[in-house]
Protein backbone atom coordinates (compact mmCIF):
# COMPACT_ATOMS: atom_id res chain seq x y z
CA UNK A 1 0.00 0.00 0.00
CA UNK A 2 0.98 3.73 -1.01
CA UNK A 3 2.67 5.45 2.56
CA UNK A 4 2.63 2.21 4.27
CA UNK A 5 5.92 1.04 5.67
CA UNK A 6 6.02 -2.87 6.22
CA UNK A 7 4.18 -4.22 9.26
CA UNK A 8 3.22 -0.74 10.18
CA UNK A 9 0.49 -1.22 12.99
CA UNK A 10 -0.32 2.44 14.05
CA UNK A 11 -1.41 5.33 11.95
CA UNK A 12 1.19 8.43 10.73
CA UNK A 13 1.46 10.94 13.15
CA UNK A 14 -0.25 13.15 10.37
CA UNK A 15 -3.41 10.96 10.30
CA UNK A 16 -3.53 10.89 13.70
CA UNK A 17 -3.87 14.52 14.37
CA UNK A 18 -5.74 15.12 11.52
CA UNK A 19 -8.34 12.64 13.20
CA UNK A 20 -7.97 13.98 16.80
CA UNK A 21 -8.52 17.75 15.37
CA UNK A 22 -11.16 16.61 13.43
CA UNK A 23 -12.95 14.81 17.13
CA UNK A 24 -11.99 18.02 18.74
CA UNK A 25 -14.11 20.26 16.10
CA UNK A 26 -16.82 17.98 15.52
CA UNK A 27 -16.97 17.16 19.31
CA UNK A 28 -17.41 20.84 20.34
CA UNK A 29 -19.62 21.59 17.32
CA UNK A 30 -22.31 19.53 18.43
CA UNK A 31 -23.30 20.03 22.10
CA UNK A 32 -22.68 23.99 20.48
CA UNK A 33 -25.41 23.29 18.47
CA UNK A 34 -27.81 21.43 20.81
CA UNK A 35 -27.10 24.22 23.36
CA UNK A 36 -27.28 27.28 20.98
CA UNK A 37 -30.77 26.21 19.63
CA UNK A 38 -32.54 25.80 23.00
CA UNK A 39 -31.74 28.53 24.59
CA UNK A 40 -32.56 32.10 24.70
CA UNK A 41 -31.90 35.22 23.25
CA UNK A 42 -28.43 36.63 24.02
CA UNK A 43 -24.59 36.61 24.27
CA UNK A 44 -24.04 33.33 24.88
CA UNK A 45 -26.64 32.15 22.31
CA UNK A 46 -24.97 34.89 19.65
CA UNK A 47 -21.66 33.65 21.03
CA UNK A 48 -22.28 29.90 20.09
CA UNK A 49 -23.88 30.52 16.82
CA UNK A 50 -20.61 32.29 15.69
CA UNK A 51 -18.42 29.32 17.29
CA UNK A 52 -20.84 26.86 15.53
CA UNK A 53 -20.33 28.22 12.51
CA UNK A 54 -16.49 29.30 12.76
CA UNK A 55 -16.25 25.84 14.01
CA UNK A 56 -18.47 24.19 10.48
CA UNK A 57 -15.71 26.59 8.40
CA UNK A 58 -12.86 25.38 9.86
CA UNK A 59 -13.91 21.23 9.37
CA UNK A 60 -14.45 21.85 5.39
CA UNK A 61 -11.01 22.07 5.08
CA UNK A 62 -9.81 19.89 7.81
CA UNK A 63 -11.91 16.67 6.32
CA UNK A 64 -10.70 17.35 2.88
CA UNK A 65 -7.55 17.76 4.13
CA UNK A 66 -7.45 14.40 5.83
CA UNK A 67 -9.60 12.75 3.05
CA UNK A 68 -6.83 13.31 0.77
CA UNK A 69 -4.49 12.23 3.48
CA UNK A 70 -6.32 8.96 3.97
CA UNK A 71 -6.30 7.79 -0.06
CA UNK A 72 -2.97 8.93 -0.44
CA UNK A 73 -1.51 7.45 2.62
CA UNK A 74 -4.11 4.09 3.62
CA UNK A 75 -4.56 3.06 7.27
CA UNK A 76 -3.05 0.09 8.46
CA UNK A 77 -5.12 -3.09 7.83
CA UNK A 78 -7.44 -4.30 10.53
CA UNK A 79 -6.22 -7.35 12.00
CA UNK A 80 -7.13 -10.61 9.88
CA UNK A 81 -8.99 -12.23 12.58
CA UNK A 82 -11.77 -9.84 12.17
CA UNK A 83 -14.75 -11.09 10.45
CA UNK A 84 -15.33 -9.31 7.17
CA UNK A 85 -18.62 -8.24 8.24
CA UNK A 86 -16.98 -6.49 10.95
CA UNK A 87 -14.44 -5.11 9.03
CA UNK A 88 -17.18 -4.07 5.68
CA UNK A 89 -18.50 -2.05 9.17
CA UNK A 90 -16.10 -0.07 10.00
CA UNK A 91 -15.44 1.29 6.50
CA UNK A 92 -19.23 1.85 6.06
CA UNK A 93 -19.25 3.99 9.12
CA UNK A 94 -15.61 6.02 8.15
CA UNK A 95 -16.90 6.84 5.00
CA UNK A 96 -20.04 7.28 5.86
CA UNK A 97 -18.53 9.87 8.15
CA UNK A 98 -16.31 11.52 5.61
CA UNK A 99 -19.54 11.88 3.40
CA UNK A 100 -21.36 13.64 6.42
CA UNK A 101 -18.66 15.74 7.60
CA UNK A 102 -18.38 17.70 4.52
CA UNK A 103 -21.53 17.94 3.74
CA UNK A 104 -23.41 19.15 6.68
CA UNK A 105 -20.77 22.40 7.24
CA UNK A 106 -21.80 22.69 3.50
CA UNK A 107 -25.36 22.89 4.46
CA UNK A 108 -25.45 25.03 7.47
CA UNK A 109 -23.64 27.39 4.69
CA UNK A 110 -26.91 27.26 2.53
CA UNK A 111 -29.11 27.62 5.45
CA UNK A 112 -27.28 30.53 7.08
CA UNK A 113 -27.08 32.40 4.02
CA UNK A 114 -30.70 31.70 3.25
CA UNK A 115 -32.04 33.05 6.76
CA UNK A 116 -30.00 35.30 6.14
CA UNK A 117 -27.14 35.57 8.69
CA UNK A 118 -23.65 36.33 8.71
CA UNK A 119 -20.67 33.73 9.09
CA UNK A 120 -17.82 35.84 10.65
CA UNK A 121 -14.99 33.53 10.88
CA UNK A 122 -13.43 33.48 14.24
CA UNK A 123 -13.74 37.39 13.92
CA UNK A 124 -11.24 37.37 11.31
CA UNK A 125 -13.46 37.55 7.94
CA UNK A 126 -16.88 36.81 6.77
CA UNK A 127 -17.89 34.44 3.97
CA UNK A 128 -20.31 35.17 1.35
CA UNK A 129 -23.92 33.84 1.33
CA UNK A 130 -24.41 30.93 -1.47
CA UNK A 131 -28.13 31.27 -1.81
CA UNK A 132 -30.54 34.13 -1.74
CA UNK A 133 -32.36 35.21 1.63
CA UNK A 134 -35.28 32.80 1.58
CA UNK A 135 -36.66 32.17 5.44
CA UNK A 136 -38.40 28.83 4.34
CA UNK A 137 -36.14 27.36 2.40
CA UNK A 138 -33.35 27.96 5.58
CA UNK A 139 -35.97 26.30 7.66
CA UNK A 140 -36.03 23.34 5.64
CA UNK A 141 -32.21 23.48 5.37
CA UNK A 142 -31.72 23.30 8.97
CA UNK A 143 -33.98 20.33 9.82
CA UNK A 144 -31.75 18.24 7.39
CA UNK A 145 -28.88 19.63 9.20
CA UNK A 146 -30.36 18.87 12.99
CA UNK A 147 -31.42 15.41 11.25
CA UNK A 148 -27.77 15.13 9.94
CA UNK A 149 -25.81 15.76 13.12
CA UNK A 150 -27.75 13.27 15.11
CA UNK A 151 -26.81 10.85 12.59
CA UNK A 152 -23.15 12.01 13.07
CA UNK A 153 -23.27 11.98 16.52
CA UNK A 154 -24.96 8.17 16.62
CA UNK A 155 -22.26 7.26 13.94
CA UNK A 156 -19.50 8.54 16.24
CA UNK A 157 -21.06 6.72 19.42
CA UNK A 158 -20.34 3.35 17.06
CA UNK A 159 -17.03 4.44 16.01
CA UNK A 160 -16.12 5.33 19.93
CA UNK A 161 -18.13 2.02 20.76
CA UNK A 162 -16.17 -0.27 18.30
CA UNK A 163 -12.71 0.97 18.84
CA UNK A 164 -13.52 0.02 22.71
CA UNK A 165 -14.91 -3.36 22.37
CA UNK A 166 -11.70 -3.89 20.28
CA UNK A 167 -9.92 -2.53 23.24
CA UNK A 168 -11.47 -3.56 25.92
CA UNK A 169 -13.53 -7.06 24.46
CA UNK A 170 -10.64 -8.48 22.00
CA UNK A 171 -7.94 -6.80 23.36
CA UNK A 172 -6.56 -6.03 19.97
CA UNK A 173 -4.07 -3.08 18.87
CA UNK A 174 -7.04 -1.41 16.57
CA UNK A 175 -8.01 1.82 19.35
CA UNK A 176 -4.10 2.19 20.23
CA UNK A 177 -2.73 2.52 16.44
CA UNK A 178 -4.97 5.52 17.01
CA UNK A 179 -3.17 6.64 20.39
CA UNK A 180 0.56 6.04 19.66
CA UNK A 181 2.59 5.39 17.77
CA UNK A 182 3.66 1.96 17.63
CA UNK A 183 5.31 1.07 14.28
CA UNK A 184 4.06 4.15 11.68
CA UNK A 185 4.51 4.58 7.95
CA UNK A 186 6.89 7.76 7.90
CA UNK A 187 4.65 11.21 8.44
Amino acid sequence: MAGMAPGATAYSLTARVLHWLTATLVLTMIPAGIVMVNIGSGALQDFLFNLHRSLGVTLIPVVLLRLVYRLINPPPPLPGDIPLVQQFAAGCVHWALYALLIVQPILGWFGTSAFPAPIIVFGLFELPPIWPSDRAFSDQIFVVHRAIGYLIALLIVVHVGAALYHHLVRRDDVLLRMWSAGRTPAG
